[in-house]
């Protein structure tokens, strides 16, 4: 293996004058320009460190990284600082920790060693929806341990190219039906033939007038709300049986390859095809329950609630809140589900249901060790 290559401290400032965001680990430099954006902290919070000893920040406060975060920081690494070019932290380091950084260039935590294609369970250049069954007891570990890469999930081009989804699909495909839908809704209320209850009684039945249809609608959305909760943490979120190849396959081709590949921008919305089919699924439930108009409404209101989701669920992987906002607390939530923990903090919309199901992220404390 080639030795890593070595930057003087005026090549560093250089290439951050120019616009990349280069910070070191002691003497080992990271170039996180192709990551700024996606940083839970913020694009500026990235751009203030870059030059800089990022050491004590990992450990925080105020947030104390993930193994999986050190982990994810290695697949940015380019090189080693030249002997004598690093400047010393402010804070006081471990000598003895700086000295075994430069003798040993490669050395690091072994818990954060990165993905090396090569060694790597799987076949990265092949298909994974068909290697990751026979991992076994290995799968829960490996799936969680996330990576900055594309999936290839099929060895057919056709079948690949539908699974995989532009974040504007979504809302040109079901917006227009959100309104063509909440419009029938309406003015078949409007009739006044609607009733609840009609099929058990006539003389207690309650009329549905159309006034009604906006809180009908929020109830659809409130219920979505409800049903992208139990569905992440209990279908997508499963454990399949380390024996079971099949059920391994099935969980990574739902969600799995999405934890394993958190940033691969064609994969974090659900493609239309298969969304319209479990829509149909849920349409018919509603159905069955209430009259065809009512169903309809609440149906409406929960596809209204899916498409705030995706788009949401988008914007917490790309987007770039600002500080202090309601979608930034919500992004650092959601980037700790998928780095730290993914067996809590199932809310994506929100996170009102993590509440009652006593699956919220605990807060971070953080006491500064001497």
């Amino acid at each position: 293996m080639a030795a890593p290559r070595c930057f003087s401290a005026a090549e560093v400032r250089a290439r951050c004058a120019e616009g990349a965001c280069l910070v070191r680990c002691r003497r080992r430099l990271y170039d996180l320009s192709g990551f700024v954006r996606l940083h839970p902290g913020g694009e500026q919070l990235l751009r203030r460190r870059a030059g800089t000893d990022v050491s004590a920040a990992l450990d925080g406060p105020p947030h104390r990284h993930s193994a999986n975060a050190r982990r994810w920081l290695e697949q940015y690494y380019v090189g080693e600082m030249e002997p004598g070019e690093e400047q010393s932290p402010p804070e006081a380091v471990d000598e003895k920790a700086v000295d075994a950084a430069a003798q040993t260039a490669k050395r690091m935590d072994p818990r954060c060693k990165t993905v090396d294609v090569e060694t790597d369970l799987v076949d990265w250049q092949k298909p994974l929806l068909w290697q990751v069954g026979y991992l076994g007891e290995k799968y829960d570990e490996w799936v969680h341990q996330p990576v900055d890469r594309p999936i290839r999930l099929f060895h057919s081009d056709i079948l690949e190219h539908l699974s995989k989804t532009a974040w504007y699909m979504v809302f040109m495909v079901w917006t227009p039906v959100v309104l063509y839908l909440s419009w029938v809704s309406y003015t078949s209320l409007a009739q006044g033939n609607t009733r609840l209850f009609s099929s058990f009684t006539t003389e207690y039945s309650i009329p549905v007038h159309k006034y009604y249809f906006p809180f009908i609608f929020l109830l659809g959305m409130f219920l979505w709300s409800l049903l992208e909760y139990l569905i992440h943490r209990f279908v997508f979120h499963m454990k399949p049986p380390a024996s079971n190849y099949y059920l391994i396959t099935l969980h990574f081709l739902l969600h799995g390859q999405h934890h394993k590949s958190p940033f691969d921008s064609s994969r974090l919305v659900f493609p239309p095809m298969p969304a319209s089919l479990v829509m149909a699924f849920f349409y018919g439930i509603l159905r069955l329950m209430l009259p065809e108009v009512l169903g309809l409404s609440v149906f409406v209101g929960g596809l209204c609630g899916y498409v705030i989701y995706d788009m949401m669920h988008y914007y917490l992987h790309y987007g770039s809140p600002k500080k202090g906002t309601y979608l930034y607390g919500l992004k650092a939530y959601h980037v700790k589900h998928h780095f730290e923990h993914h067996k809590s903090g199932f809310g994506i919309s929100t996170r009102f249901w993590d509440h009652p199901f006593r699956t919220l992220i605990p807060e971070e404390t953080f006491e500064k060790e001497d």
